[in-house]
């Protein structure tokens, strides 16, 4: 297996030097696909004009949000300066979102600070625009490993609605079997179990999501670089439930573009933006690797291994690229 993956692009100062000359976008910069309609723009999530600048007067039926938890820039922040943050790109999603919508946000629950951002994000949301519908635990496959603590495995993911949107039920059907036994009802004298009552061999996705594998250097979507990859199958479980066939989804942290991803395998439009011009450069990088070799990732490589000649001693030149987009 080739092994040649880029390691953690928030703590490798050095390399994103090195990566950022290989970047189309700058700040303000908006690239937009010109086969479906996709945008990708270095933007600011907290800047009204920003958000502004990339719908262009166009309404989301969905939103996925995966904010970096209490990491803006680099640069840590207080609890409090988090919480402000997040009520500015909040209140600019509210503002783009048609009026029967979805929104999702993966949030972090750190169990050494007092489990935030958690508790102080889910008090500052009782004062948006938004109802609370669900929030929903992801198991990770591999968790964090400790001798003196139950071995951290989850990852949060909050669901509320503005309006009344539709839910897709029939799209929440896992391919986990009904092997756990109870729920026993008596009908006509005879005491039943649930499976003798089902109509189906399988379970509809509730909120803990068991089914779904983190994404490690072995599969095929991963992303090296990307320290908060969001596996495109769980993704995929949102848009399904969330949208429809040509609907436009937004997510305001584009980070590895797992959102674009999924939105162009599922035939939704999808505009994503990041404040990062690396992030935004994978993104655009993977849309276009996915479209010539359907490969939704580079496993172990990285989405700059025709650029980089050796990630810790130089680059080459940057070569000419036809781009299936345009700036503005």
């Amino acid at each position: 297996m080739k092994n040649n993956p880029l390691p953690r692009l928030d703590r490798s100062p050095e390399l994103r030097r090195k990566l950022l000359p290989y970047c189309r976008l700058r700040a303000g910069d908006i690239w937009v696909d010109r086969i479906r309609g996709h945008r990708v723009g270095c933007l600011d999530a907290s800047n009204l004009r920003d958000i502004d600048s990339i719908m262009s007067g166009e309404w989301a039926r969905l939103a996925i949000h995966d904010p970096p938890y209490n990491l803006g820039a680099f640069e840590r922040k207080s609890i409090v300066e988090f919480i402000k943050w997040c009520q500015a790109w909040v209140s600019h999603t509210h503002a783009v979102l048609a009026s029967d919508s979805s929104l999702y946000i993966w949030i972090g629950a750190d169990q050494n600070n007092g489990f935030q951002p958690l508790p102080d994000f889910v008090l500052m949301m009782r004062d948006q625009s938004f109802r609370p519908r669900s929030l929903i635990t992801m198991r990770n496959q591999r968790g964090y490993g400790t001798q003196k603590n139950w071995m951290a495995i989850r990852q949060e993911l909050l669901y509320y609605v503005k309006g009344n949107p539709t839910f897709h039920v029939d799209a929440e059907y896992t391919d986990i079997p009904k092997i756990v036994r109870g729920y026993y009802k008596e009908i006509n004298g005879r005491k039943t179990e649930n499976l003798e009552r089902s109509h189906s061999n399988t379970i509809r996705a509730g909120n803990v999501w068991i089914d779904i594998q983190q994404v490690f250097y072995r599969m095929e979507e991963n992303v090296s670089g990307c320290y908060a990859q969001k596996p495109l199958k769980c993704i995929d479980r949102i848009l399904r439930a969330s949208s429809s066939s040509n609907d436009l989804v937004i997510d305001f942290f584009a980070h590895s573009g797992t959102t674009l991803i999924a939105s162009e395998i599922l035939n939704r439009k999808c505009f994503t933006l990041d404040i990062d011009p690396i992030y935004t450069e994978i993104t655009i990088r993977r849309l276009e690797r996915f479209r010539s070799t359907g490969k939704t990732g580079w496993q172990n490589g990285h989405p700059f291994e025709n650029d980089v000649s050796d990630i810790g001693l130089g680059t080459t030149t940057v070569p000419e690229t036809s781009f299936q987009g345009r700036l503005f």
